[in-house]
């Protein structure tokens, strides 16, 4: 199997590197934190790049591209650790290209691809943990006129987003409506989330909504799928940036006038650090490459990808600012941001103790046992 990257996709890569390493450094990060946490002049340059229509079909107004060049992208972004959600970019760019109806597709997909719209997946709700499948959001209504009611919780960017994909309870079944934000009887309330980027507390009642799909769990499902994939690809890069600051910072740290870098007992940490890094990125390739297979064997897969991340984000981010010392917490450094964003992004879409019940809950009566 060819695990190398084509022209295309590094060409892709060094853009979007450019981009992070350029015009957005650790300066305008913090100045986004400062201001609420998301900057639609940020999201906007990334648009520029083409990366909004990434995924969507060209006959929408999209590049046409793939899994590998999504993931390849939220690498980057997550050596950069980007606040603007363009992981719900991809999101939505497979709910609605995948599972939506024409009308949909006319309405959104080319408003994505521009920058023009952010639309945004609002499932989480209050007692749900990560459960897709429980919902208290309902919805009404028939033909073109439906309305929905109910809350959703974390909502990335949920305030600043232009539109929402909202699950609901449809005479008794999960269907999935797309919700403009100014929409009457829609209203958030935004706040910084632990990693500095921005979520908010949306509530919809009787709000006007456009029916989505009514089989809203395979299409939920999906998008969220995509959305671990992104998140293990981001968190990748967040990894790998966060192994090289450790090094720097070993290679310059002096203790009885040599270099931290130079005790083996630091060396084998840095040893482990890397071995986490690299089972992390098989992973997440691997991740990648099953988001086209059998709705079962995806879940599974992304399931399994998503363990492994938990595990190594844990020990990544633990041991870097371990090495550093006390440096490594404080608000001034950067490593602490790398720290506290692979925290979070250890339980988005699920934290590592959900998916490793639902690998169990999908193993068959057979595994483990050899006859």
């Amino acid at each position: 199997m060819d695990f190398d990257f084509s022209e295309d996709q590094e060409q892709l890569r060094d853009a979007v590197r450019k981009w992070v390493e350029k015009g957005y450094d650790f300066e305008r990060r913090r100045a986004i934190v400062a201001a609420g946490g998301f900057d639609r002049a940020a999201y906007g340059e990334l648009a520029e790049l083409g990366l909004g229509g990434l995924t969507i079909a060209e006959a929408d107004g999209g590049l046409g591209l793939g899994p590998v060049e999504a993931m390849v992208v939220m690498e980057e972004l997550g050596r950069g650790i980007v606040l603007e959600p363009f992981a719900q970019t991809l999101i939505a760019s497979a709910v609605i290209g995948s599972h939506g109806g024409e009308a949909v597709k006319a309405a959104w997909l080319p408003r994505i691809a521009s920058g023009e719209a952010l639309v945004v997946l609002a499932q989480q709700e209050r007692g749900a943990r990560y459960r897709l499948d429980a919902c208290k959001a309902t919805a009404s209504g028939n033909g073109d006129a439906w309305t929905v009611s109910g809350a959703k919780s974390i909502v990335p960017a949920g305030d600043q987003a232009d539109a929402f994909i909202v699950p609901a309870m449809l005479d008794g079944q999960l269907a999935l409506f797309v919700v403009a934000r100014d929409a009457a009887g829609v209203r958030t309330s935004g706040y910084l989330t632990q990693d500095g980027s921005r979520a908010a507390e949306v509530a919809f009642d009787q709000a006007p909504a456009q029916l989505l799909t009514s089989d809203g769990l395979a299409a939920m499902e999906h998008g969220v799928d995509a959305g671990i994939a992104a998140t293990c690809a981001e968190a990748v890069g967040v990894m790998d940036r966060t192994l090289a600051i450790t090094v720097e910072y070993m290679n310059t740290r002096k203790q009885f006038g040599v270099a931290i870098a130079s005790f083996q007992a630091l060396r084998h940490r840095v040893a482990d650090m890397k071995m986490q890094l690299e089972l992390a990125r098989s992973m997440s390739y691997y991740a990648t490459l099953k988001l086209g297979a059998p709705a079962g064997e995806r879940r599974q897969a992304l399931a399994r990808a998503k363990v492994q991340l938990g595990q190594s984000m844990r020990f990544v981010g633990q041991q870097a600012v371990q090495l550093h010392g006390g440096i490594g917490v404080t608000d001034e450094y950067i490593v602490s941001h790398y720290f506290k964003k692979l925290t979070q992004l250890e339980m988005t879409f699920g934290d590592t103790l959900h998916h490793l019940g639902e690998v169990s809950a999908r193993m068959e009566d057979t595994a483990g046992v050899f006859s």
